[in-house]
């Protein structure tokens, strides 16, 4: 028992610290992506936090798994360097044992993982797009920001708004660039409103300002002064969302059982299993050199990861094409990854084993 504690105590720490390291490193790498969206004007400005959060979610089981392995890995690869497993071998307990205590710590993080990637992270997909789709769907004057070139949906007109809109709903140095059959037409006004007609049509008022038109490269130009120019906004049609495996509920998934469906279904059952399988793989990858460094053993188990879930990824798309069945490349990669960790396992067991034979 002191031992099971003691063990469970040193995985939950040091899982502890690599979650926040690999979810910093995601936060921010979901950042980076959408400032630059934001930026060039793809996603607004307001919707960056919120699609932060979705897309943390998503994609949340990586890092679980992730963390589960590496937290197992460097746990017992630093009683390697300690010499705590020559200790634990002398007493003629074999690397075994070690498999109680990482099934305790690994299947409570598996069974999050199994909830996040069977039911939040689809949710959290649909939300995201959901939640893009009621932003592009906005009218003209809603994407309208202080001090930002906001083109319109139709990419017909360009506004910019150097002061925002105070009590008064009022905005301050209005300018509007328009394209309307070959004519350039530019206005600027000392300040501008929204007003909504009887019948729900959204205009723009703006006043105090004037107005250029002419055909860009001919000196034929024509400037007008006005006291009030009403502009009316298109409104957008709104679209269904686009439909993306990742965003389709469990249920939705065994009710129709298409090949798609079936490939997306393969994934997601795929990887708390995969998550359980790394999780014991890493206790014989843990071998290290007290003499050495455990810069290997990471670099292995980053390989060793990336393999597998590309494997899961092909099966995926090869139950989703008819080349596999569903049984076949949803047992497929992780039959291959259990016979990988027996041979390990054995390697490390074994008294007498071709790989001493050869090194002899």
């Amino acid at each position: 028992m002191i031992f099971l504690r003691a063990a469970q105590r040193e995985f939950a720490n040091t899982a502890m610290a690599v979650f926040v390291a690999l979810f910093a490193i995601l936060v921010t790498t979901v950042l980076i992506r959408l400032l630059g969206q934001a930026a060039g004007g793809r996603v607004p400005s307001e919707a960056v936090l919120a699609l932060i959060g979705f897309g943390a979610l998503a994609q949340l089981p990586i890092v679980l798994s992730l963390t589960v392995f590496i937290a197992i890995l460097m746990s017992l690869s630093r009683s390697y360097r300690d010499s705590e497993m020559v200790v634990w071998f002398a007493a003629g307990v074999p690397l075994t044992r070690w498999i109680r205590p990482v099934l305790r710590f690994a299947v409570p993080v598996a069974v999050v993982i199994a909830g996040v990637t069977l039911v939040l992270a689809p949710w959290a997909q649909y939300k995201s797009v959901e939640y893009k789709e009621r932003l592009n769907n906005q009218d003209d004057a809603a994407r309208v920001a202080p001090g930002v070139f906001r083109e319109s949906a139709g990419a017909q007109r360009v506004f910019f708004v150097e002061v925002g809109a105070g009590e008064d709903g009022r905005v301050r140095n209005v300018f509007v660039s328009s394209v309307l059959e070959g004519k350039l037409g530019v206005m600027v006004a000392e300040e501008g409103y929204l007003r909504t007609g009887e019948n729900g049509e959204r205009f723009v008022v703006l006043e105090r300002g004037r107005r250029y038109d002419g055909t860009p490269g001919t000196p034929d130009y024509r400037i007008m002064h006005f006291d009030r120019y009403t502009l009316q906004m298109a409104g957008q049609v709104a679209k269904d969302l686009p439909v993306r495996n990742r965003m389709v509920p469990l249920q939705t998934l065994l009710d129709d059982p298409n090949p798609a469906n079936l490939g997306e279904l393969a994934s997601r059952v795929g990887v708390p299993v995969a998550a359980l399988i790394l999780a014991l793989l890493a206790i014989p990858l843990s071998f290290v050199n007290p003499r050495a460094g455990r810069t290997n053993n990471l670099i292995v188990a980053i390989l060793t990861y990336l393999i597998y879930s590309n494997a899961i990824s092909v099966s995926q798309a090869w139950i989703a094409q008819g080349k596999v069945s569903f049984v076949v490349g949803a047992l497929a990669p992780h039959l291959v990854m259990v016979a990988v960790l027996a041979a390990l396992f054995y390697r490390r067991l074994a008294v007498y084993s071709i790989w001493r034979r050869r090194s002899a």
